[in-house]
C-alpha cells in the first residue's frame, strides 16, 4: 500500500526543538513525497477525542517564528497512560482502542511519535495492538534515552542551567554565599553534570554517584582556605538524601514528584559549615526556553530521517544520533534501559580534574 497520509504527535513533557521536528517532517513529506501531514493535538489525546483533534499541516505554518519558539504548538500531555486512563473517582479505563480507531478514521498510513522512553513504550504497544505503522523520534531534556548520544531538548536545558549559574555567581560573590542550583533530569545527572562543568560549579551532585555531607563541608572549607568566600553547587533533582530517601514534593493535584533536594542540602550544609546558603530551583524554564541552535539542528535531522524511514517502510524503529550522524535502531533498544551518567566516564573525569567535588566513588 502506498503512503499518502502521515500523522505526527508530541508526547510527554515539552522541550526546546519540538517545533523544528514538526517543521522538518512537514517539509520532507510534502516536498519530497507529496504526502499529506496531520499534526495530532495534545499527543495521543487528539486521536482519543471525538471529533479527532488535529491540524492539517502546510508549509505556510512554518514561515514565521515557530522554529524559534519553545514548547510544541501541537500541544502535548505527560499524564494518562491510554491503557490505564484516569476517568475520575479513582477509576481507570483502557482507551487504547479509541486511539487506534482515531488513527484509522483519519486515514493515516503511518505516524511519527516524538517522546522519551516512557512515551516510546506506550506508542510501541499501541502500534502492535492496532497494527499501526510507527516511527519514533527521541526527545527529553534528561538525555536518558538509550542508544542515542543526544535527545532533542537536552542542549537547551543545559544552556538554561549554565546561564543560571552565570547569573548566580555574582550574587554568590557579592554576599559570600553558597548558591545551590537544583535542576531537572529525572533519574539521570546529564543536565547537572554538563551545566556544572560549563558554568564553573564547585560541587556537582548527580544520582549516579553517592556523596557525603561531611565531604561536601570539607570541600567548602578547602575553598575558603584558598581565599575564596563563595561557591556554586549544582544538584540533580533525583539525588537522594544522605540516608538514601528521595526528596519529593506533593503538588496541589496530589501528584508526588521529585524536588526539594536543594533545600535539604542547604539546611544540612549550613549546620556543618555556617556558610550562608541560598537555593534556586529552575523547574520548567528548562523546558520552555527558546531552543538552542543544536536542538534545532538535531531536531531537523531527525525529522528528515524519520520521514525517509516511513518511505522505506522501516517501522517500529527510532531515529538516533550516533558517531556524528543520524541513523535508526529498533524501539526495543531504547525502551529496555535508560542512559545514565557513567561514573567513570570522560565528563566525570573532567569535572574531578577541575577540582569539582563529584561525590565519592565506592
Amino acid at each position: 500500500m502506498a503512503i499518502k497520509n502521515i500523522g505526527i504527535l508530541t508526547s510527554g513533557g515539552d522541550c526546546g526543538g519540538l517545533n523544528a521536528v514538526v517543521r522538518a517532517v512537514t517539509y520532507r513529506a510534502i516536498e519530497k513525497y507529496n504526502w499529506q501531514v496531520f499534526g495530532i493535538r495534545d499527543g495521543t489525546m487528539g486521536l482519543m477525542r471525538r471529533p479527532i483533534e488535529y491540524e492539517h499541516l502546510k508549509l505556510s505554518h512554518f514561515t514565521g517564528t515557530l522554529i524559534r519558539q519553545g514548547g510544541t504548538f501541537l500541544g502535548t500531555t505527560n499524564t494518562g497512560n491510554p491503557f490505564r486512563f484516569p476517568i475520575g473517582k479513582g477509576l481507570f479505563k483502557d482507551c487504547s482502542q479509541e486511539i487506534i480507531e482515531g488513527y484509522k478514521k483519519l486515514g493515516l498510513d503511518a505516524f511519527i511519535g516524538i517522546g522519551g522512553d516512557g512515551s516510546m513504550k506506550i506508542l510501541k504497544k499501541l502500534s502492535l495492538k492496532g497494527n499501526l505503522n510507527f516511527v519514533g523520534i527521541p526527545k527529553t531534556i534528561d538525555n536518558d534515552v538509550n542508544s542515542t548520544e543526544i535527545s532533542i531538548g537536552h542542549d537547551t536545558a543545559v544552556e538554561v542551567a549554565t546561564n543560571a549559574l552565570d547569573m548566580l555567581q555574582p550574587t554568590a560573590a557579592s554576599h559570600k554565599r553558597l548558591m545551590i542550583l537544583e535542576v531537572m533530569g529525572r533519574d539521570a545527572g546529564h543536565i547537572a553534570l554538563n551545566a556544572g562543568i560549563a558554568g564553573g560549579a564547585d560541587i556537582i551532585l548527580i544520582p549516579e554517584i553517592r556523596y557525603s555531607l561531611k565531604n561536601i563541608a570539607k570541600h567548602i572549607d578547602e575553598i575558603r582556605s584558598k581565599g575564596r568566600n563563595h561557591a556554586l553547587m549544582v544538584v540533580a533533582e533525583a539525588v537522594k538524601k544522605e540516608d538514601g530517601s528521595k526528596a519529593t514534593i506533593t503538588h496541589v493535584d496530589g501528584q508526588v514528584r521529585l524536588g526539594g533536594i536543594g533545600s535539604y542540602l542547604a539546611d544540612k550544609i549550613y549546620k556543618l559549615t555556617d556558610a550562608e546558603t541560598r537555593v534556586t530551583t529552575l523547574g520548567h524554564v528548562q523546558r520552555g526556553s527558546q531552543p538552542s541552535f543544536r536542538d534545532r539542528l538535531v531536531a531537523s535531522a531527525f525529522g528528515i530521517h524519520a520521514v525517509d524511514m516511513i518511505a522505506k517502510r522501516k517501522f517500529n524503529r527510532i531515529t538516533v544520533w550516533q558517531n556524528r550522524g543520524v541513523t535508526d535502531v529498533s524501539i526495543e533498544d531504547v525502551i529496555n534501559c535508560s542512559r545514565k551518567v557513567n561514573p567513570n566516564g570522560p565528563l566525570v573525569t573532567t569535572a574531578r580534574g577541575l577540582g569539582i567535588y563529584m561525590g565519592d566513588l565506592r
